[in-house]
């Protein structure tokens, strides 16, 4: 970095072509045809700069500014991005940096250091053909001002509808007043249900080109103050399943460099919202069941549900189900998993509410009955080189069973094929005395393996 003198800097701000050759040395020969001209896409922070001295962007210390460099001769693949800076309240100061080998039609960027906190800065960027220190003209002024301290103090939440540790009906979005705390540069607020915060985020486009996703582009996490300084009023609807219990709403105050205060933890108590989940058919795998959703009746009172959303557990997929005008609603779900199925239900209302989770589940026995009038389980039977014969029967439908699979002693597996009714028989001829274990199964013809089932008997 090097510090230009106070007269060279005034002459800067008033003749920009005069600056250029009193900065740069002259070419050598041999350069190159073209001339460096003006850089474009100028960005401070990743954001766009600001050309209003009355409005500059407000950044922390050692912010980084960027621009496009460019030159008229396409056979120049390196040129020096120069930037300069000095405080608006004293021209004099200017500094300057030098970025070299910048790639002409893309991003040059350097970073800006030794900034005074509450300090209001212009910068400007030209292209410089190292070939024969030609410079273009500079840019227009960017101005940004550097704010290095936090707000002090966290915000000051209230909840008008919910007072301190008292339960209250939910069902319509929560009021939420935030007030600065007496922090004057207050811009915004950040909450969370969830007690983090998303940071500012840029995608990166073609020539390094940055768009800028600022908290604020959130609404479901950010709000700007009424005014700088100022409080703000939010009508907030806790999460889906979220909605119910102790609710624990995290806020904190950002200043207009971003920087945020110290948290604020509000605990609301809502009462359930949770709809009703009831099954109007015996729940039996391979077959659908017919699930009947009822609203809350506070819930439905506030405001009519207008939806249900049902999360499977076991898939994690959701359906979102209509209601009708009374706020109910029945859905069929096809139970296909061997073990059963687990359900959370939420319900969505006209003014945005959505309701704590209700859940529903359905236990499904799919293992096998084992039956031998040749060797019954748990008694002495048989013997060394004796035949029993073994009876394979399904407690599901027998029509979806394709096949039985057992071994014995955890050895080797074999297979049969199902009858007509999903039951098998088969053979054994035991080749040793004593306790002997048999494990069994069922596949289904979608090629589903339902659950296991042992049977234990004895050889003589």
């Amino acid at each position: 970095m090097s510090h230009t003198p106070g007269r060279r800097a005034r002459v800067a701000l008033t003749a920009a072509a005069a600056v250029s050759l009193a900065l740069l040395a002259p070419g050598s020969a041999g350069a190159a045809a073209g001339t460096p001209t003006v850089p474009t896409d100028l960005y401070n922070a990743l954001r766009a700069c600001s050309t209003d001295p009355n409005a500059p962007l407000f950044v922390g210390n050692g912010v980084e500014v960027e621009g496009i460099t460019h030159h008229t001769d396409p056979s120049v693949t390196r040129v020096t991005a120069q930037f300069r800076y000095w405080p608006v309240a004293d021209p004099t100061q200017v500094s300057t940096v030098d970025r070299p080998y910048a790639i002409p039609g893309d991003e040059a960027a350097t970073r800006l250091s030794s900034l005074a906190d509450d300090t209001t800065y212009a910068w400007q960027m030209r292209t410089v053909d190292p070939a024969n220190g030609t410079g273009s003209d500079w840019t227009a002024s960017c101005y940004l001002t550097v704010d290095s301290t936090p707000p002090s103090a966290a915000p000051i939440v209230t909840t008008p509808g919910y007072p301190d540790e008292q339960w209250y009906p939910g069902g319509a979005p929560i009021e939420v007043r935030i007030d600065p705390n007496g922090v004057t540069d207050v811009a915004g607020y950040q909450f969370s249900w969830r007690g983090d915060f998303p940071a500012p985020t840029a995608d990166i486009g073609p020539h390094g080109i940055p768009t800028y996703h600022g908290v604020y582009d959130d609404p479901e996490s950010a709000v700007r103050a009424d005014s700088l300084g100022a409080p703000a009023t939010l009508h907030l609807t806790p999460p889906a399943g979220w909605s119910s219990g102790p609710l624990q709403l995290t806020v904190r105050s950002l200043d207009r460099a971003g920087h945020p205060s110290p948290i604020t933890n509000r605990m609301i108590f809502v009462l359930s919202t949770s709809p009703t989940v009831t099954s109007l058919t015996t729940p039996q795998f391979g077959r659908p069941v017919t699930l009947r959703l009822t609203p809350d009746a506070g819930t439905q009172a506030i405001s009519p549900v207008v939806s249900y959303t049902v999360h499977n557990l076991r898939t994690y997929q959701d359906t979102v189900v209509p209601a009708g005008p009374d706020g109910t609603a029945e859905t069929t779900l096809l139970l296909k998993d061997p073990d059963g199925e687990r359900l959370e239900v939420t319900s969505t209302s006209a003014n945005g509410w959505k309701s704590s989770n209700a859940r529903w589940s359905a236990v499904l026995d799919t293992t096998p009955t084992i039956t031998s009038t040749d060797y019954p389980e748990y008694e002495p039977a048989g013997g060394v080189g004796v035949a029993g014969t073994f009876h394979l029967a399904p407690k599901v439908d027998g029509s979806l069973i394709a096949s039985w699979t057992y071994s014995f002693g955890w050895g080797t597996e074999q297979t049969v094929p199902a009858g007509p009714n999903g039951e098998a028989d088969f053979v054994h001829t035991p080749t040793a005395s004593g306790w002997t274990d048999m494990e069994v199964w069922a596949t289904t013809k979608d090629g589903i393996r339902l659950a296991g089932g042992y049977y234990t008997f004895v050889v003589n």
